[in-house]
């Protein structure tokens, strides 16, 4: 695999259950056990990121000739514990997308299940992962 093909984020505690993520451009999210504070947990952050991913495909296709009125997305699953230990199912991504009226919105209207399909089916990275699985490997770098 090439160099640019590499995405990273670094993780630094911040205090009890809590994390700070920082990504190759400085940006910064914060996320914990979702106790007293509103951080995202990591689950909320996998429906965030699987929502993200589509949403930005299908607002790419879907846009290219008239932005919405309406873009929201919703995202949820169950956690479950099983013999197969702690996981997600019934994963959901739902669009309430809306266009102005005219041949532009008319087009754009359109688009939407074929783009949300395209994002399904091949574009989205975080929910394509998802759906195929990929091998996570761990590893103790500096444990002291």
């Amino acid at each position: 695999m090439t160099d640019d093909s590499l995405r990273s984020i670094d993780l630094t505690r911040i205090g009890p259950a809590r994390f700070k993520a920082t990504n190759a451009r400085g940006g910064e999210t914060f996320f914990g056990t979702g106790g007293d504070d509103p951080d995202f947990t990591p689950v909320e952050l996998l429906l965030a990121a699987i929502a993200g991913c589509s949403a930005l495909d299908v607002e790419a296709i879907t846009h290219k000739r008239v932005s919405s009125t309406t873009f929201a997305v919703h995202a949820e699953g169950h956690k479950v514990r099983d013999e197969h230990g702690n996981h997600m199912t019934g994963l959901r991504v739902s669009f309430d997308v809306a266009f102005p009226e005219g041949p532009e919105g008319d087009a754009a209207r359109e688009r939407v299940a074929g783009a949300i399909a395209m994002s399904r089916d091949r574009l989205c990275t975080v929910s394509r992962t998802v759906q195929l699985g990929a091998e996570v490997t761990y590893s103790d770098l500096d444990a002291r």
